[in-house]
């Protein structure tokens, strides 16, 4: 099957049509000459043949988000989005001339340098996104465009539901499979910000191999056996010379098979990426991100870290929607297109936490902190308007008799000179005691006669769980090195102990943590599963951790340890 021809260019008013840039699974691209202000920019036009409601809704969605986060320096910037006359929606963008990585990473050799700047900024908008609640879902190559200042610049961000042509493995599914994390092919699909940091860093290695990360030169590479070798197949070393071994760490780290094992952030990746270029000698590359107040450090620093001098953290204000003067006004929804940012995209705070599931089309993270957007004015910021206090220019004179009459009239409450708070306050003693008196007489002249209590008939029974659950056994710690982070991370396994039964959960936690070290001493559940990855206590080389079973009733029975 061949590719399909580009659709007709539509006719918008302003803008003037010169070339045909590109298409995909459900939309074109095309290049046009702007009037007024008069510049080139690309025009994303949905298929005239697409009538599904969602992709409409998708498409609008895409809109939506790429124009609050466009003054991100490393996103494509949005102009405007409208309706074609022919009634495609349409999306005008900035136009960015230079070849994408996409048709670079095949094409030429990129250097170490290049790839970690590349890396570097384009974990600074993807940290940006994941903080507005919006996971990219489709990072590689030739979503990161090259602007007119040689500055990466991510887009798309909304995913392709159509292949292009059969067999095509990058768009197959309505994903780009080489680049997409193992969790992405469970049955349902899953989901969260480190599925983003292992497309970013799958993009990193394409960038710098020449090749996607599972690709194989001798083999076919059909979307079966990609997928295949992404769940199974260990990262294949770069074969770079100029590339040192603690990058290959970097790389294997965010693209872990189990996301626990992953960066927990894209800006933890990019951290990594600049110890990196200290570690080369290079000049560090800024990353910008917007800042979210709700996220807490894991532990304070006594000291700012090297790396945060290059990472620019950028306060979002947030004005209240019900703050007064705001009703009616442009943009009180919070964001230019937040209604429909917010009905599509199933921004937290639109929706319950019970609708904040993952589903194949909404493009949304349950991130691990609230939307910077949905938030309140911080506390302690009133919005209440001023009140100012100026003379009456109403009022008449006062006659002479007047002031003589009432030379000084002294306002009520005043005659004894004690400021009113004071008597209010004597009175309200006075009632308050009286009345503590009243009562007390009351119950010593009239005692209550006991009687038995009667008793609570809405307690349910509890069932008394009196299994004997053995301690787990075959219990393995497996240390990970998380290269540019202060905390590493432990797989830690284990065998089902006897007796373990359905509704039983495992508590699992580091052992004997003293002050400073509390925090990994909290016991962590897990159920349906005998492993899990957790953060290793920093400077704690032979911790124990130890592996509990509490059933249903609540009670904990034996645990068993193991030391690294």
């Amino acid at each position: 099957m061949s590719p399909r021809a580009p659709s007709r260019p539509p006719r918008l008013d302003g803008y003037e049509f010169r070339s045909v840039l590109g298409g995909g699974g459900f939309a074109d691209v095309f290049l046009y000459r702007q009037e007024r202000p008069q510049r080139e920019v690309a025009v994303k036009v949905l298929l005239s043949g697409i009538g599904d409601l969602g992709v409409r809704a998708q498409f609008e969605a895409e809109a939506n988000v790429m124009a609050a986060m466009s003054t991100h320096p490393s996103i494509v910037t949005i102009h405007q989005a409208e309706v074609a006359d022919d009634g495609r929606p349409c999306i005008v963008m900035e136009y960015c001339s230079r070849p994408n990585y996409g048709v670079r990473f095949r094409s030429e050799r990129i250097a170490v340098e290049e790839a970690l700047r590349v890396g570097v900024m384009i974990a600074g908008a993807v940290e940006t996104a994941h903080r507005a609640g919006v996971l990219h879902r489709d990072i590689k190559p030739a979503n990161i465009l090259v602007t007119e200042y040689n500055r990466p610049a991510l887009t798309d961000f909304g995913i392709s539901i159509a292949t292009t042509e059969a067999g095509d493995i990058e768009d197959s599914t309505g994903m780009s499979i080489p680049w997409s994390p193992p969790e992405c092919f469970a049955d349902p699909p899953r989901a969260d910000v480190r599925s983003d940091v292992f497309s970013l860093a799958a993009t990193v290695y394409s960038l710098l191999a020449g090749r996607t990360p599972f690709e194989a030169t001798d083999r076919r590479n059909t979307a079966a056996e990609l997928i295949r070798r992404i769940e199974t197949m260990p990262l294949p070393p770069l074969e770079r010379p100029d590339a040192p071994a603690s990058l290959s760490r970097v790389l294997a780290v965010a693209m872990a098979k189990d996301p626990a094992a992953r960066y927990d952030s894209a800006l933890a990746f990019g951290r990594a990426l600049q110890q990196v270029e200290a570690e080369l000698s290079l000049p560090v590359t800024a990353m910008d991100v917007l800042e979210d107040r709700s996220r807490q450090p894991v532990a304070a620093r006594a000291e700012p870290d090297d790396l945060d001098m290059h990472t620019r953290i950028r306060s979002i204000t947030t004005i209240a929607p019900g703050a007064p003067g705001m009703q009616g006004a442009p943009g009180a929804q919070g964001v230019p297109g937040a209604q429909g940012m917010h009905g599509a995209m199933g921004i937290p705070g639109a929706h319950s936490p019970a609708q904040r599931e993952i589903d194949p089309f909404a493009g949304i993270a349950p991130a691990p902190g609230e939307l910077a957007a949905s938030r309140a004015a911080a506390p302690g910021e009133s919005t209440a308007p001023r009140t100012m206090l100026r003379p009456s220019a109403s009022l008449p004179p006062r006659s002479p008799l007047e002031a003589e009459a009432d030379p000084d009239p002294e306002p009520e409450g005043r005659g004894l000179g004690l400021p009113p708070w004071l008597v209010l306050s004597v009175v309200g003693a006075l009632v308050l005691a009286v009345g503590v008196g009243a009562v007390l007489g009351v119950r010593a002249a009239f005692p209550e006669k006991e009687g038995p209590t009667p008793p609570d008939d809405t307690t349910e029974p509890v069932a008394f769980d009196d299994r004997d659950v053995a301690a787990p056994t075959d219990i393995r710690i497996e240390k990970i090195d998380m290269p540019g982070t202060e905390v590493d991370k432990a797989r830690i396994s284990w065998s089902r102990p006897q007796g373990f039964a359905q509704g039983d959960v495992y508590l699992v936690s580091w052992k004997d943590m003293e002050d400073g070290y509390r925090q990994f001493g909290e016991p962590q559940e897990v159920a349906g599963r005998e492993s899990m990855v957790m953060n290793a206590p920093p400077h704690h080389d032979h911790a124990c951790v130890q592996v509990a079973v509490r059933v249903p009733s609540g009670a904990a029975q034996s645990a068993g340890e193991a030391c690294m």
